[in-house]
């Protein structure tokens, strides 16, 4: 192939279980952007999240942040794209869960990633990793100020139900002007109808004026399966769920093993 773009996830791909950047890994982004590829962080998580990452990977270009909804440039602050939820749409799914569900807990992530609405009770279960945000600092809204504006991501919450079962009721309901997905996170994450990790890069691509054929996308989660299925060169790293597994063109080394660096090695040194 004719390697242009890497677009990659973070958590459980790219970083360490420490969510750290390994030595070879950086050594492995720094030489294709030498080669003048473009390294595209692709993730759940807000441009707050992925900032703190920067220095570390070297990321100071694009970034596709909460799933796809949001294409952000990291050092300019340039919104590329945001895809929202409509409204309706969220208000619908959320009374249509509660039916099913008692006792659910949602979010709103919005403002261009930076807004983040919480419903009363939902700090009392989150903890840093699930936002990387000090839960401390997560204000409290009545549910109808959290669904009252249209949403990059929704967040929602069982404070004891899996988020396996949760995403299977959610589906069930058949609601097809939203997105449902899990990437690992003990939450359902919502988007816009269509939107994906591989719609956000897929824009991106557009943009920069780069073929699917010329993209290696690497992923270990459900939320990265699309991503995977749509890039030239679809890598699942050795942890990924099965479905992931599943679509990949290729399986590579673990996250802790340098999964990402190992392929990316070999396609520069051809």
């Amino acid at each position: 192939m004719r390697l242009r773009l890497v677009a990659t996830d973070l958590d459980g791909t790219l970083l360490r279980d420490d969510r750290t950047v390994s030595p070879r890994t950086r050594a492995a982004l720094d030489a294709a952007r030498a080669a003048g590829v473009h390294v595209v962080p692709v993730t759940a998580r807000q441009p707050l999240g992925v900032r703190p990452l920067a220095a570390a990977a070297g990321f100071d270009g694009w970034a596709v942040c909460s799933n796809g909804s949001l294409g952000v440039h990291l050092a300019t602050g340039d919104l590329l794209f945001e895809e929202p939820i409509a409204v309706e749409a969220q208000q619908r799914l959320v009374a249509a869960l509660a039916e099913q569900v008692p006792g659910l807990l949602h979010v709103s992530v919005r403002d261009g990633g930076e807004g983040f609405v919480a419903q009363e009770g939902y700090a009392d279960l989150a903890t840093f990793d699930d936002h990387k945000r000090d839960p401390s600092t997560i204000s409290s809204h009545e549910l109808a100020e959290v669904l009252a504006e249209p949403s990059l991501k929704l967040v929602v919450r069982h404070p004891e139900l899996g988020v396996a079962e949760l995403l299977e009721v959610a589906r069930a309901l058949g609601h097809d002007d939203v997105a449902l997905t899990r990437s690992g996170a003990p939450f359902l994450e919502v988007m816009a109808a269509g939107v994906s990790k591989a719609w956000g890069v897929a824009r991106l691509c557009e943009r920069l004026g780069i073929d699917a054929a010329d993209v290696v996308a690497f992923g270990d989660a459900p939320n990265d399966v699309e991503m995977l299925a749509w890039a030239g060169l679809g890598v699942a790293v050795a942890n990924a769920v099965p479905e992931a597994i599943e679509v990949a063109d290729e399986v590579t080394a673990s996250n802790e093993d340098d999964g990402v660096a190992v392929v990316l090695e070999r396609l520069l040194a051809t």
